[in-house]
């Protein structure tokens, strides 16, 4: 049977055809999912996709996280339901206290839009384990909201955890504690980050480089082999 992966549609979500089309690529059967709707469609797995869903209006996420489809993301994700959250979705991840720590307005205060290096460090998780720790990986960033904070408690649990999926390599680009790039929960089928590996899966587009294609076949091979 073909994996499944559901890519979340909210208003203003901007990078949800690309993530269906990174699923495509990587060899499972993209589905989109509305915002509207609390039905999965009996996905395998669920991606909530970058962009500026409802405006980004009160802080990112902030009302995305009270849309009918993450009522039965939040319930199957807490019950084992993969769930990748890029930019936008990993916000809105935070806002829905599926992963933790906010996100904060860039350090300089200014949209960043690079090609970025990120440290693996964590590739146990559902989604990271085609990568190895240690990897270095070039994905493309793009935000305005993307400073991850925490109190010291919490960055010192997810550190002791080994939760901490990525980090940024060589610069910070935003003043993210920790050069903290991506989490992920205890169990590992939660993983949030801020920037784009669905950018990054063929040499045509993006990066030129396919170093995001790791996510969508660890996902794959994870649900074929449970």
């Amino acid at each position: 049977m073909t994996t499944r992966i559901g890519v979340v549609t909210f208003p203003g979500t901007l990078d949800d055809q690309d993530s269906l089309r990174a699923v495509r690529i990587a060899g499972a059967e993209p589905v989109s999912l509305w915002h509207r709707d609390k039905d999965l469609h009996q996905v395998d797995a669920v991606i909530l996709a970058g962009g500026f869903s409802y405006g980004d209006y009160l802080r990112a996420g902030a009302i995305s996280r009270f849309s009918p489809v993450m009522e039965t993301v939040i319930e199957q994700a807490k019950a084992g339901l993969p769930v990748l959250g890029i930019c936008n979705g990993f916000q809105i991840l935070t806002e829905a206290h599926l992963l933790p720590g906010a996100m904060l307005r860039n350090n300089h205060l200014h949209f960043i839009c690079r090609d970025q290096k990120l440290r693996v460090e964590n590739a146990e998780t559902a989604w990271t384990s085609d990568y190895t720790a240690g990897q270095e990986i070039s994905v493309p960033l793009k935000n305005v909201d993307g400073r991850y904070t925490a109190d010291e408690r919490t960055l010192d649990e997810l550190e002791a955890e080994g939760r901490v999926a990525f980090r940024y390599a060589d610069v910070n680009p935003n003043g993210s504690l920790r050069d903290i790039a991506g989490i992920t929960n205890a169990a590992g089928n939660i993983v949030g980050l801020m920037p784009h590996p669905e950018h990054a899966v063929e040499p045509l587009i993006g990066t030129g480089r396919t170093d995001g294609l790791g996510f969508f076949t660890s996902i794959i091979k994870k649900l074929v082999n449970a």
